[in-house]
This record gives C-alpha cells, sequence and structure tokens, in this order.
C-alpha cells in the first residue's frame, strides 16, 4: 500500500509534509451482517445497549469525557 505524502502550511507558516490518502482503493464485497454473529436475545440486548448508549441513555449514565460540567 503505497501512501502519498502531501505538503500543507502548519500553523507557524511552515512548509510540512503529511501523509496523505492512504488505503487500496475499490469496494467491499458483501455487506457485515453483525446480527447473524450474536447468539442469543440476552447478547442482542447487551450489545444494543452499549451501542446505543449515546442516544437512548440519561446524561447521568455518561462516562468521564463524554459528561457535560453543566446542564445545556
Amino acid at each position: 500500500m503505497d501512501c502519498n505524502m502531501d505538503e500543507k502550511e502548519s500553523w507557524t507558516g511552515a512548509k510540512v509534509k503529511v501523509v496523505g490518502g492512504c488505503y487500496e482503493k475499490g469496494a467491499p464485497g458483501a455487506k457485515l451482517r453483525w446480527k447473524n454473529k450474536i447468539a442469543d436475545r440476552s447478547e442482542y440486548v447487551k450489545y444494543l445497549t452499549a451501542a446505543e448508549r449515546y442516544w437512548y441513555s440519561p446524561l447521568d449514565d455518561w462516562y468521564g469525557s463524554e459528561k457535560r460540567r453543566g446542564p445545556a
């Protein structure tokens, strides 16, 4: 895999080289079916509560840096 080196300007005004696009071109072969990897309902619910906690959890359940110091 070859990475492109781009030349950008830093915040001090100096020219610096940064790594550009570094990926293989193409498309995925098949869809990832994550539901088929989970064996039973309890694991399914555990996965969804962990994955969707940002949307459906009360503000008191958030962790560390995700927590707001003062309510909005």
